[in-house]
């Protein structure tokens, strides 16, 4: 439903008298919430700029999926959103949600694995005001699926503002693992799985922390936020919280729960996961990573090959709980092996990381015709396609 059109010309010239400008953000889970949530803190000293956070798709979650996003976070259920005026509407995934009185619809996207065909969609996306790219892989790839012209003006190559915190020099590996409660004296090992019923959590995760924690190691799990959904589709109906906070206690183990899986990529000497996006993030760190191959895994994702092959590419493989808990040991031996190969990738997938959340704001604040705030520096480049 829209407003007829006379009215909406009405409706835009009162708003625009306004002196604040209004972004509503969606999101489906916590993590979507986190691609966008150091845009929102550079800006959030902005008096101009007020984010109020929906979840249109499941308003029941809204408050569990805005639990990091402050006390004083502005919760807006789809209905009263509906009825809102917006100058932007900011999303990670292709969510659309009712907004009859219009706004600049922007694409952010999250993770950059490659899977369920989100770095090329078959379906247009010209509806889209603005399309921040996380890459020129995947501009391209938007372009040659004719999902978008190569001229349009929506393109904005953006990079990730997520990972910025991983190369500026804000986490630091010791502080992070003090603060977890955790030793930074011992090496330490994250096991992150993507979600899904056929990922390596659900083959082998068990055995693969009994494995991790026989050894004088940190082990932390970072679970995706849909392997705690218990619906079967998500994490085939276990709840994998009460399995493994059991066996990871301190001083050596750690379930970590907060949605921003950052710091624990940061405190981490080696990554284990299947095929997950974090283990693309976590090579801008240029450590070693253990790819617990899981070939169902990647058909039901519909993880695109090049994206497989890359992943490969820089990490050492394994196929079970065993061989996965050795290649930890070789790569803590040896972490140097594969280092080209991970920050070939780390270039190719990651455009001028640590620097995205500058570039962000200032392409949020074009949209809504706001000079950017004094405190804020990045400039839109432009983009070739």
């Amino acid at each position: 439903m829209r407003l007829p059109r006379t009215l909406r010309r009405l409706d835009d010239a009162l708003h625009a008298r306004r002196s604040t400008r209004q972004v509503l953000v969606d999101s489906r889970t916590p993590v979507n919430y986190q691609m966008v949530a150091p845009v929102v803190s550079a800006m959030v000293s902005d008096p101009r700029v007020r984010f109020a956070f929906t979840a249109s798709e499941e308003p029941r979650r809204l408050h569990e999926i805005y639990r990091e996003a402050g006390a004083d976070r502005w919760l807006v259920t789809p209905a009263r959103a509906a009825w809102m005026k917006w100058d932007a509407y900011l999303t990670s995934d292709f969510m659309w949600a009712a907004l009859p009185r219009g706004a600049a619809r922007i694409q952010m996207f999250h993770g950059v694995a490659g899977k369920y065909g989100f770095d090329a969609p078959t379906r247009s996306m010209r509806a889209w005001h603005r399309l921040f790219f996380v890459n020129e892989r995947r501009l391209r790839n938007f372009i040659s699926a004719g999902a978008i012209d190569p001229d349009s003006p929506a393109i904005r190559l953006i990079g990730m503002p997520k990972v910025d915190c991983l190369v500026d020099g804000s986490l630091r590996r010791d502080d992070v693992l003090r603060g977890f409660g955790l030793d930074p004296g011992r090496a330490t090992v994250l096991y992150a799985p993507t979600w899904s019923p056929a990922s390596s959590l659900n083959r082998v995760g068990v055995d693969l922390i009994r494995h991790l924690l026989e050894r004088p190691v940190n082990v932390i799990v970072k679970l995706h936020d849909r392997s705690c959904d218990p619906r079967p589709q998500y994490s085939g109906g276990i709840d994998w919280v009460a399995r493994l906070q059991p066996m990871l206690t301190p001083p050596a183990g750690m379930l970590a729960l907060h949605a921003n899986i950052t710091p624990c990529l940061a405190a981490a000497d080696v990554l284990v996961t299947d095929h997950s996006s974090c283990g693309f993030e976590y090579m801008l760190l240029d450590r070693p990573l253990v790819r617990v191959v899981v070939p169902e895994l990647l058909a039901q994702a519909n993880v695109h090959s090049d994206y497989v092959e890359m992943l490969a590419s820089a990490s050492i493989d394994a196929r079970d709980a065993g061989t996965a808990a050795r290649a930890v040991d070789r790569a803590l031996a040896n972490p140097r092996e594969l280092a080209p190969e991970r920050r070939a990738v780390a270039r190719e997938l990651f455009y001028k990381p640590g620097t995205a959340t500058g570039r962000c704001a200032a392409a949020l604040y074009e949209v809504m015709d706001l000079a950017p705030f004094a405190s804020l520096a990045g400039e839109v480049e432009p983009c070739v396609a």
